[in-house]
C-alpha cells in the first residue's frame, strides 16, 4: 500500500510539474524577438497589439519577449513622450516583462540621449540593433518582424 501511495504521488507531482511548465492554451515557455525598424505609427501600434495577444495566449511567465528597434523604430518611443495612451501600452508591456532594447547605432545617428525616448533607460541600449537580433536568433529566440 505504501508503495501504491508513493508512486501515485510521484506521478501526481511529475503532472502538476508537467501542467506548471506548459503554458496557456498548450504552448511551452517561448523567447521572441519582435523586431521594429519602420516609422509606421498605425503598424508599430499593431506590433503592441500582437505582443499583447502573444502574452495573452502564452502567458507571461511563459515568455522571455524582447523589442529590438533600430533604424526608424525609435519612432515608437520618441512618439510616446507626447501620447499618453501609447505610453500606457509600453508601460502595461513593460509590467508583464517585455523588454524594449533600443540600437546605439541609432541613437547615435539621431542625436538622440535615452531621456528623449520613452521609457528607455541607459540598460535597455544595445550597441548595435542588427546584431541584437542575430545573438538573440543564436540563443533560440524566434524572429517576428510585424
Amino acid at each position: 500500500m505504501k508503495k501504491f501511495i508513493a508512486i501515485s504521488m510521484a506521478a501526481l507531482m511529475t503532472m502538476a510539474f508537467a501542467s506548471t511548465a506548459m503554458a496557456k492554451n498548450g504552448y511551452g515557455k517561448q523567447k521572441v524577438v519582435y523586431h521594429i525598424n519602420y516609422d509606421n505609427a498605425k503598424r508599430q501600434l499593431a506590433a503592441l497589439r500582437n505582443i499583447q495577444n502573444h502574452i495573452n495566449a502564452v502567458g507571461a511567465k511563459n515568455l522571455d519577449l524582447r523589442v529590438v528597434m533600430h533604424g526608424k523604430g525609435y519612432t515608437l518611443l520618441k512618439r510616446a513622450n507626447k501620447d499618453l495612451a501609447l505610453q500606457d501600452k509600453i508601460i502595461k508591456l513593460k509590467d508583464q516583462g517585455v523588454k524594449f532594447e533600443m540600437c546605439a547605432n541609432t541613437m547615435r545617428g539621431h542625436k538622440l540621449k535615452a531621456s528623449d525616448l520613452f521609457g528607455l533607460k541607459k540598460s535597455d541600449i544595445v550597441p548595435s540593433g542588427v546584431a541584437e537580433i542575430a545573438k538573440l536568433e543564436q540563443e533560440g529566440y524566434a524572429y517576428i518582424r510585424p
